[in-house]
């Protein structure tokens, strides 16, 4: 893989020679990768790109442009032009955040590029705005807190205090929990997308009647939010999606997380053959456990490179038939796309532990099998 960086100040992996993936039939694409590698959440793009760099390891019929988008969709946007019009590359990939691909992918795709997300899934986009050259690898954004709600109903949740920040993505992970949850939601707060100080908020929790607290913050929101959450004496059982708990926010919150519910469609002690190469191939690499965000770069080069191997980028009805078919074996285990390009995957329930001197989570359970999102009956593909 030929790999062409235009960031500063942001070491990258270095692939090595390596064993070349190969087909002889395969075309060459070139790839614009838009990710958050600078300011807070840059973990989540930093996983993201690397879990991908790692799956296309070797393979010279794949060239890779990296970009920083800072977490600001104006700097994306102009990143997603320059790919496109100077770079003239064939996919786009690599958005975290929901406003910015809001902001990239309808652009992208109506110039005819592809996009394939590995992480950010607005219902905007998987309904009405649905496209046929975006395919999300990752979820919808109310996958996880549909299954959660679900969870919380068959396991005697009866008051729910819910946050989270006031972008597309919370918006959407607050409306997923609410549609399945049958419980009474006693607070509903948004906060501002970064915000750090939480004693606000944990004063309205500690106020209120609610026995569990159910919020998504991901990256450094997360990590500050529970950290003082634990600080405050609050004595209130707490749920998530897996972007406030996972690898890389375990380690910075520490045993303060142990015991946490949340869910999940990977985690590394998912038992299948592709899970157990991608977790000892990752750590060798980069000497670190992979996060979900490092699983689904890895899945979306994966698919990517499956789609190289039956047709060519150029042809754009054949390629995305290519990408249709999934024919790629997943770490998550069971994969596939619904008709509006979103996936056919199980939610797992995971349970924050100690493993050693590890926090980490463990699989407790499915708590939705073969979800899919219910926005793909707007769309018209």
């Amino acid at each position: 893989m030929k790999i062409k960086s235009l960031i500063a100040a942001v070491s990258i992996a270095a692939l090595g020679s390596g064993a070349a993936w190969a087909d002889a039939h395969s075309s060459k694409v070139k790839v614009g990768m838009i990710t958050t590698l600078s300011g807070g959440g840059a973990g989540l793009g930093i996983d993201v790109r690397d879990g991908f760099m790692l799956a296309a390891k070797g393979n010279d019929n794949l060239e890779l442009v990296i970009e920083d988008d800072q977490r600001k969709p104006d700097v994306a946007v102009q990143l997603a032009d320059k790919l496109i019009q100077s770079e003239k590359v064939d996919v786009l990939t690599g958005i975290i955040w929901s406003n910015l691909a809001m902001a990239v992918v309808p652009a992208a795709t109506a110039q005819g590029k592809f996009y394939l997300s590995p992480n950010a899934g607005p219902s905007a986009l998987a309904g009405k705005g649905c496209s046929p050259l975006y395919f999300n690898v990752a979820w919808q954004n109310d996958a996880f807190n549909e299954a959660a709600g679900a969870w919380a109903n068959d396991n005697g949740i009866k008051k729910v205090f819910l946050m989270a920040p006031n972008y597309p993505a919370g918006q959407d992970m607050i409306a997923g929990f609410k549609r399945t949850y049958k419980g009474d939601v006693v607070e509903e707060v948004y906060t501002k997308l970064g915000q750090t100080d939480y004693a606000a908020e944990i004063a309205q929790m500690r106020a209120s009647d609610a026995d569990t607290i159910y919020f998504f913050l991901p990256g450094g929101m997360g990590i500050s939010f529970m950290k003082q959450y634990a600080g405050s004496g609050v004595d209130k059982a707490v749920m998530g999606p897996a972007f406030s708990f996972d690898q890389g926010i375990l380690g910075a919150i520490g045993d303060a997380a142990l015991g946490v519910k949340n869910t999940s469609h990977w985690s590394k002690d998912i038992d299948n053959e592709a899970n157990k190469k991608f977790v000892a191939d990752f750590q060798a690499e980069y000497g670190r456990l992979p996060s979900l965000y490092a699983a689904q770069g890895y899945d979306t080069a994966l698919l990517l490179q499956s789609a190289m191997g039956k047709a060519d980028v150029k042809d754009a009805a054949a390629f995305q038939a290519a990408l249709e078919e999934a024919d790629f074996a997943s770490v998550r285990g069971k994969f596939a796309f619904a008709p509006n390009h979103h996936p056919i995957q199980d939610i797992f329930m995971r349970e924050v532990v100690k493993e050693g001197d590890v926090v980490t989570n463990k699989v407790i359970g499915i708590a939705s099998p073969d979800h899919q999102d219910v926005y793909g009956a707007d769309c018209k593909l």
